[in-house]
């Protein structure tokens, strides 16, 4: 038995794999609530330890998380487009380095760039342009959102002549815990310049999860890619298109989420709907006089050849209307009351609120030649 114990307990590596799995699939803006939980599981502060600093490092650069920097002079986008060590991360637009702690999610410090950290004046004046356009763009569209333009490729460069690649970073969060949702909208537009073509390749990555936790759990993680071109232009003029460019692929990829949503209770979910019942048989609409009321019931109550009068007020019995007091039965027939119906269906309907779940009962039946008589109210306590 104590083998048995021995050979089902999990190695440390395997339970740092574990945690770093959890961790990594964190909620946006949950991972610490995950961290706690897990740190309680575990029990071990150096497996724990082990675990989140692997992960939160690669979480905060893939859900381009937002710090402020301690001398409030801006945000900075914790991304690898701007990673410079493994703590530092560069801000181009105010042109210094934050230093980061990943576990504790703040910006500890900031210095000034150095020189060659930062793009050449020839690429700078392309990526000033655009990083104007794009945030217009984002305050326009997105509450609290964060961009960012760095340069990824060619930002050396002096002149013309040469090729160069920017790559714009957006980031929206909106954390609402108390309301039991959060949620981020992740992308990145990589900028290629080719001077030689004189063409502009934008190639976007969008990104959006949301979580509602609020008596359930329910998560949306979806991706999608597309890309564009335009002409290499002047600075100012390249930054319009492509900041046009961005604007039309994000409002329309989010106006399809939004139609999805629409279609959800009319596509999705009736998909989601067992497509026949358990009998694998379909219900025939178009032909449901197959289907005899007082047959099913007649059988179920055992009754024999009664007849037509004394069917309809078992029915009634054991429907409950006359323990309701609140319906109808046949009265016996009185002289010259009654009519023949020759080869007719004849077709009672009883309405009353005293069925349970139903409010009209057909009740047909085939007659060759039978006497019917009228319904009479009866009275309460009758």
């Amino acid at each position: 038995m104590a083998e048995e114990e021995e050979e089902s307990e999990l190695s440390e590596k395997q339970k740092v794999e574990i945690a770093k799995w959890f961790l990594l699939n964190s909620p946006p803006g949950e991972i610490q609530y995950v961290a706690k939980d897990v740190k309680s599981i575990l029990n071990d502060d150096g497996l724990f330890n082990e675990a989140a600093s692997e992960a939160f490092p690669l979480y905060n650069k893939s859900h381009f998380i937002v710090l402020p920097m301690p001398d409030r002079s801006g945000d900075v986008l914790v991304t690898s487009f701007g990673e410079l060590e493994d703590n530092a991360f560069l801000d181009p637009r105010t042109a210094q380095v934050a230093i980061v702690d990943h576990v504790k999610q703040v910006c500890e410090d900031v210095r000034p760039a150095l020189d060659e950290e930062l793009a050449s004046a020839y690429i700078e004046e392309f990526r000033f342009s655009l990083d104007a356009e794009i945030l217009k763009y984002v305050e326009e569209v997105y509450p609290k959102g964060v961009c960012s333009v760095y340069c990824v490729n060619g930002k050396d460069s002096e002149g013309p002549g040469s090729d160069f690649e920017l790559a714009i970073v957006i980031s929206a969060s909106r954390h609402s815990p108390q309301n039991f949702c959060n949620g981020n909208w992740c992308s990145v537009w990589n900028i290629d310049f080719k001077d030689e073509q004189q063409t502009v390749e934008v190639k976007g990555k969008l990104q959006v999860g949301a979580h509602y936790f609020e008596e359930g759990n329910v998560q949306l993680d979806t991706k999608h890619e597309c890309k564009d071109a335009t002409l290499f232009q002047a600075p100012e003029d390249c930054a319009l298109a492509i900041s046009s460019i961005i604007r039309h692929h994000e409002t329309e990829y989010l106006a399809s989420l939004e139609a999805s949503y629409l279609n959800l209770p009319d596509s999705t979910f009736k998909d989601l709907r067992r497509k026949l019942p358990v009998t694998r048989t379909l219900f025939p609409w178009h032909n449901t006089l197959q289907f005899s009321l007082t047959r099913d019931i007649t059988k179920e109550l055992g009754i024999g050849k009664v007849t037509l009068v004394d069917r309809i007020n078992n029915l009634l019995l054991f429907a409950g209307v006359f323990n309701a007091g609140a319906g109808f039965c046949l009265a016996p027939p009185r002289p010259n009351q009654g009519r023949r119906i020759e080869g007719r269906r004849m077709e009672i309907i009883l309405k009353t609120s005293s069925f349970s779940g139903l409010s009209v009962l057909l009740l047909q039946e085939e007659q060759s030649s039978k006497q019917c008589w009228p319904l009479k109210r009866r009275r309460r306590g009758q």
